[in-house]
C-alpha cells in the first residue's frame, strides 16, 4: 500500500490590532466624528479649489457622499464656510511662512493649511498640538508624497503667531 502523506500549512500568527491600515492611516471605524469632519471638509475645500464651485454646491454634494452622517456635521460646517469665508486672511497668515508663491501649492496641502489656519484662529477648545497632528494625518492621507512634511513645517511656524501664549506654555523652556 501507497501511505499518502498530507500537509498543513503553517498557520498564520494572530493579526495584530494596532488602529491602522498597512499603508499607515486610521481605520474608518477609528477616527472620531471631529478627525471625519476634517477630511470632509478638506475634500470640499479642494473641489473649491480645483473646480471652482460655490460653498453652498460643494456643502449639498459633500452631504450625500457615504460616511458623512458619521462626521461632526457642526465642525465640517465652521471648517468649510469659516475657510471660503476667510480665505483672503488665511492666506495672509500663511503666505508669508511659505518658500514658494502660494499657487504652487497644490489643492490638497493649500486645503489643509487654511483648515490649520482656521483652527488656530476661531477653535480655541481645540489645542494647538491636536490642529497641528490632525492636519498632518490629512496631509498624509490625501496629500504628496511629503506633503504632510510641509504642512508641518508651514503651520508650527504659524502656531506660535495665532497661539502665542498656548504653545509658549506647552512648549519646554529652550537653554
Amino acid at each position: 500500500m501507497t501511505e499518502i502523506k498530507t500537509t498543513t500549512k503553517p498557520k498564520r500568527p494572530p493579526q495584530t490590532r494596532t488602529g491602522l491600515t498597512d499603508t499607515g492611516v486610521k481605520k474608518a471605524a477609528d477616527k472620531s466624528a471631529r478627525t471625519r469632519a476634517r477630511e470632509f471638509a478638506m475634500q470640499a475645500l479642494y473641489q473649491h479649489f480645483v473646480g471652482r464651485n460655490t460653498a453652498d454646491s460643494i456643502d449639498m454634494f459633500t452631504r450625500d457622499l457615504v460616511g458623512f452622517h458619521k462626521a461632526d456635521s457642526a465642525h465640517y460646517e465652521a471648517l468649510l464656510h469659516g475657510c471660503i469665508e476667510q480665505a483672503a486672511q488665511l492666506d495672509a497668515a500663511i503666505t508669508p511662512l511659505l518658500d514658494r508663491p502660494m499657487a504652487e501649492i497644490s489643492p490638497v496641502e493649500h486645503s489643509v493649511l487654511w483648515i490649520g489656519a482656521y483652527e488656530f484662529k476661531n477653535c480655541l477648545d481645540v489645542p494647538w498640538r491636536v490642529v497641528l497632528n490632525e492636519c498632518i494625518e490629512l496631509a498624509k492621507a490625501f496629500g504628496g508624497t511629503d506633503g504632510h512634511k510641509y504642512v508641518n513645517g508651514v503651520l508650527n511656524k504659524l502656531a506660535p503667531a495665532m497661539r502665542a501664549s498656548e504653545v509658549a506654555a506647552d512648549r519646554p523652556l529652550q537653554r
